[in-house]
C-alpha cells in the first residue's frame, strides 16, 4: 500500500554532494520513490556514473557538476534546475569534508576548504534555492547536519564549529522562509558507516568507546552496527513530505541514541 502522507512521487529533489556517502543513498531513496532527482558533486565522472547507478527504470536522475563552494555556481545550478524542471521542491544540503588535526594545526588553507564548503556552501545553495521556493510559496531544505553540533568530537575543530552553524543556519531560515510556506530542517548523523569513515573504525579501541556509546547497539547481535548511509533515507523522505508540513527547524539526530546522555562505566 503506498500512503500518500509520506509520498514524494514526482518532487524536483536537489541533493548536493550525492556522488557518494549519505549523500548517494538520500539520492538513492528519492529516485526509488518516484521523485525527479538531481545530484551534484565536483568530479563529473564520479557523478555521472552515480547517477547512472541509482536510477530506477522511468525514473530521472540527472548529474550536474558543481563546486559546492562557488556561491556563483550555486546560485547557476538553481537557476538551471528550475529552468528545466520549472521548480525545486526539495534541496538537501549534503556536500561536506573535514580534515583531522589538532586545533592548534590547522592552517589558513585548512581551515577555509572545511568552512567554504560545508556552512558557506551550503549557504549559498539554500539562498540561491531558497529564493525560488519563496516566490513559488512552498518547499522544504534538508540540511545534512552532524552529532557535532550536539557536542563537538576533539580533532575536528573546524568541521564541529562549520556544523554547529549550520544547526544555527538551519533555525534562522525556518524563522524567516516559514511565512512563505518554506520548511527548514536538519538531519544529523552519528557514528556513519562511510567509504571516508571505514578506515577510522577500524581501530579497535575507537569502535568500542563507539558501541559503548551507542544504546541501540547490542553486542552479539545484527543491531550490534554503525549507523548506514541508508539509515538517513527515511527521515529525509519523511521531512520531505506532507507528513512533515508542521515541522520546521528542527534537527533530528539519527544515532542510535548516543546524544542521549553522558554513559560511564558504572557497573548496578
Amino acid at each position: 500500500m503506498t500512503d500518500e502522507l509520506f509520498s514524494v512521487k514526482d518532487q524536483v529533489v536537489l541533493i548536493s554532494g550525492a556522488s557518494r556517502g549519505i549523500g548517494r543513498a538520500i539520492a538513492k531513496g528519492f529516485a526509488d520513490r518516484q521523485a525527479k532527482v538531481i545530484i551534484t558533486g565536483r568530479v563529473a565522472q564520479t557523478l555521472n556514473q552515480t547517477a547512472k547507478e541509482i536510477c530506477p527504470p522511468d525514473g530521472v536522475v540527472r548529474a550536474k557538476v558543481c563546486d559546492a563552494a562557488d556561491p556563483k555556481a550555486l546560485q547557476r545550478l538553481a537557476d538551471e534546475v528550475v529552468a528545466e524542471f520549472g521548480r525545486i521542491d526539495t534541496l538537501v544540503n549534503c556536500a561536506g569534508v573535514n580534515r583531522r588535526k589538532k586545533i592548534e594545526d590547522y592552517d589558513e588553507e585548512t581551515y577555509d576548504y572545511i568552512t567554504n564548503i560545508n556552512i558557506r556552501g551550503a549557504f549559498f545553495l539554500a539562498t540561491a534555492v531558497g529564493r525560488h521556493m519563496i516566490a513559488a510559496g512552498r518547499g522544504s531544505v534538508i540540511n545534512i547536519d552532524s552529532i557535532n553540533s550536539h557536542r563537538p568530537l576533539n580533532r575536528v575543530g573546524p568541521y564541529a564549529m562549520s556544523k554547529a552553524a549550520m544547526s544555527s543556519m538551519t533555525r534562522s531560515m525556518a524563522m524567516e522562509w516559514g511565512p512563505h510556506g518554506v520548511r527548514v530542517n536538519a538531519v544529523a548523523p552519528g557514528f556513519t558507516l562511510t567509504d571516508l569513515a571505514r578506515p577510522l573504525w577500524k581501530d579497535e579501541n575507537l569502535d568500542r568507546w563507539r558501541r559503548e556509546n551507542t544504546p541501540l547497539v547490542r553486542p552479539g547481535v545484527p543491531e550490534d552496527r554503525m549507523g548506514y548511509p541508508d539509515d538517513m533515507v527515511g527521515v529525509s523522505i519523511f521531512l520531505a513530505s506532507k507528513a512533515a508540513s508542521f515541522i520546521t527547524g528542527q534537527v533530528i539526530y539519527v544515532d542510535g541514541g548516543t546524544t542521549c546522555g553522558l554513559f560511564w562505566p558504572i557497573e548496578v
